[in-house]
């Protein structure tokens, strides 16, 4: 079993990219006595947050806050890096955001619906 998500990430010359990457989901007793299911190895967490991103919503170039899981659990938002690569992120899409340095990426909530998504910060690696 897979499961994948994007990433967004800083090369060394600080040009923001996505990366596409596939996890491995192991069979697994994670919640005994229910039996095994598939699941990947864990990422360290420091805390986690709802956001709500109103309907046309836009943030300007900037980086990541921090290295941030994010979910997307409604509404759509559209991410471009500064390689003018552009991606759209919707329900259930998740986004490993790492590009904590360098130009950093835009974003922004399109479409009439406001977006709701879960922002988990992961352990500086």
């Amino acid at each position: 079993m897979e499961t994948s998500y994007t990433r967004l990430f800083a090369d060394d010359e600080g040009e923001s990219h996505f990366a596409d990457i596939t996890v491995e989901l192991v069979l697994a007793e994670f919640a005994p006595p229910a039996p095994p299911m598939g699941v990947s190895s864990p990422l360290p967490a420091t805390q986690a947050a709802f956001m709500n991103g109103p309907a046309g919503w836009t943030g300007d170039w900037h980086v990541s806050s921090a290295r941030n899981l994010f979910v997307v659990l409604s509404g759509e938002w559209e991410i471009e890096t500064s390689d003018g690569s552009m991606r759209r992120f919707s329900s259930p899409q998740v986004l490993l955001a790492e590009d904590t340095s360098g130009k950093g990426h835009r974003s922004r909530v399109v479409g009439n619906e406001d977006s709701l998504a879960l922002v988990v910060q992961l352990v500086r690696s």
